[in-house]
């Protein structure tokens, strides 16, 4: 017994130890060098790949986990490393994860993804007729329940649903000179973690506000409340032209 309990002790301290060391931060990390792995075998010539590219976008920082530059327009590339059962549709504000009995909202990443097309669009406005392809990535580890129209894929099925967009878009010499710019551009050098994260928080305090005043946060447009397939939610009246949406909680 004496024997037992040192060694009871030091299992417990190697389990404490692990079970800190993969944290969110890590786990998406873990997610995005897959998915660039995977990137790396993508026709050369056709394709050109930035991982990790961090723009600022007016007074924020806006963090792009992967694009792809190629003859068929840019694809813009959100991972997530989750595990469990995803639940979600195209247009809902928030997604569910359960994970055995625990359930987890996490902000639509078509919403989200669709923030960092918006960047590139800022950034790439002398190249106005782009073609952007929003693909949302997840790892095996998810089971898949989402009815979107965007792409969201299984990281094994990533090179394929690249691949199935074959109408050219850019021309070798713009592919170039848009690389070539996001390239100058990326600020993932000098990037503070920190100081990106209290620029997401000021940005949803911002949302907050303006849905509280009634207004849209993308156009500041009124919102309205309107009744779809899912209940009642708030749109923009500036529809179909502005489509932020956000859905009413029932009582």
């Amino acid at each position: 017994m004496e024997i037992l309990i040192p060694i009871i002790f030091v299992l417990l301290i190697l389990f404490w130890r692990f079970s800190k060391s993969d944290t969110t931060e890590e786990i998406g990390e873990l997610g995005e060098k897959n998915t660039a792995k995977i990137l790396y075998f993508l026709n050369k010539k056709k394709y050109k790949v930035i991982n990790n590219l961090v723009l600022k976008s007016g007074k924020f920082t806006t963090q792009i986990d992967h694009i792809v530059i190629s003859d068929y327009g840019i694809f813009v590339i959100e991972t997530k490393n989750f595990k469990g059962w995803i639940l979600g549709n195209e247009n809902s504000e928030y997604w569910t994860q359960v994970l055995f009995n625990r359930k987890e909202k996490l902000y639509n990443p078509i919403r989200q993804n669709l923030g960092h097309i918006n960047a590139l669009k800022r950034c790439l406005s002398a190249y106005p007729n782009i073609v952007y392809k929003s693909i949302i990535v997840f790892s095996a580890n998810a089971d898949l329940k989402v009815n979107t129209h965007t792409d969201v894929v299984y990281s094994d099925n990533l090179l394929e649903t690249i691949r199935k967009y074959t109408a050219i878009n850019l021309s070798a010499i713009d592919k170039k000179s848009i690389f070539e710019k996001i390239s100058s551009l990326n600020l993932i050098g000098s990037f503070n973690q920190r100081e990106h994260v209290e620029s997401i928080n000021q940005r949803i305090q911002k949302r907050a506000i303006a849905i509280e005043a009634n207004k849209c946060p993308h156009c500041n447009g009124d919102l309205v409340m309107r009744t779809g397939k899912y209940g009642n939610f708030l749109g923009c009246r500036s529809f179909p032209y502005c489509k932020f949406s956000q859905n009413v909680s029932r009582n």
